[in-house]
């Protein structure tokens, strides 16, 4: 009974949220410093207890890890850190996390999110993060939530990536069905959390909107109640990638959002700053697409 109650359990965080979560927490580790170059990880068995998961999400995390090129196993002597993902560069010469940046948004009485992504899964974890810190009484000014998503169009003609190294029509269209899985998770688990705030007067009013647009993200933005804003180009990498249509995972050209180094732009009193330039034209960017283009 414990035994399918585990598999029921892997099943249901593997790629999902519980999976970004545990691997957001340790790329942030690695690029804050924590886990340092050479630096051996926790056993699977701790970090799995350390975040609440299935120790099958956690194996699924270090073969991504390691396919990405951050980490290394080797049997016997563990899992070591074999290259760092670069800190978020800021314009005032200090770091600033996608983490940092939502917590300080939080604390304001009303929050306004405008987000440019390709799955979501970042900002998946940014939402559960905050609903536990809302849950337990971290924002108490907290009373209106506003986020507006952009996502790519579920039935776009071409998608430049994910796609198999080797053509293959075949492994595309079940790279492309693993991707768009991705982002249906996400974005659920996205709307029950915002929702059930609402719901249980967590949060006064919550508005939600998500389009769509007929364009592939080069590409992720986050624009922060209108004044700051996270700016990340999503890198094309060469990396297996499992599939449930064939036994061992195939070679696929992927675009690699989490661990890019993102420019942080902050708005301030002088509309002519290059921060109020960049963040203002950002915003002006987004607003065209969302009005003009999204569905």
């Amino acid at each position: 009974m414990e035994d399918e109650q585990g598999r029921d359990e892997a099943r249901r965080d593997v790629g999902g949220p519980e999976y970004s979560r545990v691997h957001s927490e340790l790329m942030a580790r690695m690029a804050n410093g924590t886990y340092g170059l050479a630096f051996r990880l926790p056993s699977q068995e701790a970090l799995a207890t350390e975040f609440h998961v299935s120790r099958d999400t956690v194996q699924r995390v270090m073969k991504t890890l390691v396919s990405e090129g951050w980490v290394e196993t080797r049997q016997g002597s563990g899992t070591r850190v074999i290259r760092l993902p670069p800190r978020i560069p800021s314009l005032g010469g200090q770091s600033v996390t996608l983490s940092d940046l939502m917590n300080k948004a939080f604390e304001e009485a009303d929050v306004t999110l405008d987000v440019f992504t390709l799955t979501s899964e970042s900002l998946a974890h940014q939402i559960h993060t905050q609903d536990e810190r809302i849950r337990g009484g971290l924002y108490p000014r907290l009373r209106s939530l506003s986020l507006r998503m952009l996502l790519p169009a579920e039935d776009l003609a071409e998608w430049p990536y994910p796609k198999a190294k080797e053509a293959n029509a075949s492994d595309d269209a079940a790279l492309r069905e693993r991707l768009l899985e991705t982002t249906r998770r996400n974005t659920a688990w996205i709307q029950d959390k915002l929702l059930g705030l609402q719901a249980e007067s967590r949060v006064s009013e919550v508005e939600l909107q998500i389009r769509h647009m007929r364009l592939m993200p080069t590409h992720k933005l986050y624009l922060v109640n209108g004044a700051e804003m996270l700016l990340a180009p999503y890198e094309l990498v060469q990396r297996p990638i499992p599939l449930r249509t064939r036994k061992e995972g195939v070679e696929a050209i992927d675009a690699l959002g989490v661990g890019a180094a993102f420019a942080h732009f902050v708005k301030d009193e002088n509309p002519a700053s290059q921060g109020s330039g960049t963040v203002s034209a950002w915003k002006s960017w987004f607003d065209s697409l969302w009005n003009m283009h999204a569905q």
